[in-house]
């Protein structure tokens, strides 16, 4: 007798099943990393995609292999385009599981440092486990366009573009990249976030300027109104002015100007 009975699906957990975190895993290295990264999330805004069409995180997993369910990697900046910004519209993510989602980041920055440095670079070979290394994985697994590491102790960070199933350094003239797909570019910016003075790795804009933070766009809207405020004060003083001239200039002359308006 032939089984006509449909095979049975796999069935994968979802980002609710998948931990967020690994229990004894070190946690961030230091303050920098929080702060740089929410920088980066705060002014990634691609003029290409819809706001609701745009997520990023930091320090979030990635869950990348829908065989081995529990590898995954956590970048420290990361931003997808044509997925939702609430998971299903509604939701904070808990992971991001690129079975779920269908959708593979755009653009991944990792923070260098000593102890992750060599695998960031891809200098190194999988684990003894056959875990692959974060190059491995955003090159040859999630296959992300972007992927760009930035060493705050050398003032510079390097670009890297998926060409041919491969990441091919890009020039950085002026210390900035202009990624056309997205309307907007990453760079160096020498200014105080959060109190601190710094090189700081931030989003602008194709007029090459830097796009505000919400704190920073609250700031200029205030300055905006304030030199407004000040603008139609001159305007009123001047008017003032000129009034009283040419009431001296009537009275000069024998001419009440009260007299005029009747």
């Amino acid at each position: 007798m032939v089984n006509l009975s449909r095979p049975r699906q796999k069935t994968l957990p979802t980002m609710y099943d998948l931990p967020s975190e690994t229990v004894g895993e070190p946690g961030l290295p230091d303050q920098f990393h929080p702060l740089q990264a929410e920088l980066l999330r705060l002014t990634f805004a691609p003029r290409t995609y819809p706001a609701e069409r745009v997520f990023s995180a930091l320090d979030l997993n990635i869950y990348y292999d829908d065989s081995r369910t529990q590898r995954y990697k956590r970048p420290d900046w990361f931003g997808v385009v044509g997925v939702p910004r609430l998971y299903e519209g509604r939701e904070l993510r808990s992971s991001y599981v690129i079975w779920q989602e269908g959708v593979s980041p755009f653009i991944v920055v990792e923070l260098l440092s000593p102890s992750t440095q060599a695998q960031d670079l891809g200098q190194v070979e999988s684990d003894p486990d056959g875990n692959p290394t974060k190059w491995e994985v955003y090159e040859q697994i999630l296959q992300v366009p972007y992927y760009v590491v930035y060493d705050r102790t050398q003032k510079n960070f390097r670009a890297f573009y998926l060409e041919n199933q491969r990441y091919r350094e890009l020039p950085l003239p002026d210390r900035r990249l202009w990624i056309e797909e997205l309307g907007l570019g990453i760079g160096l910016w020498a200014g105080s976030y959060e109190g601190v003075d710094r090189l700081w790795l931030r989003f602008y804009q194709g007029d090459r300027d830097w796009i505000p933070t919400p704190e920073e766009r609250e700031r200029q809207e205030k300055e905006r109104e304030r030199q407004e405020k000040e603008q139609e004060r001159q305007r009123a003083d001047r008017l003032q002015q000129r009034t009283e001239y040419l009431e001296a200039l009537l009275r000069a002359n024998n001419i009440d100007p009260d007299d005029l308006s009747g």
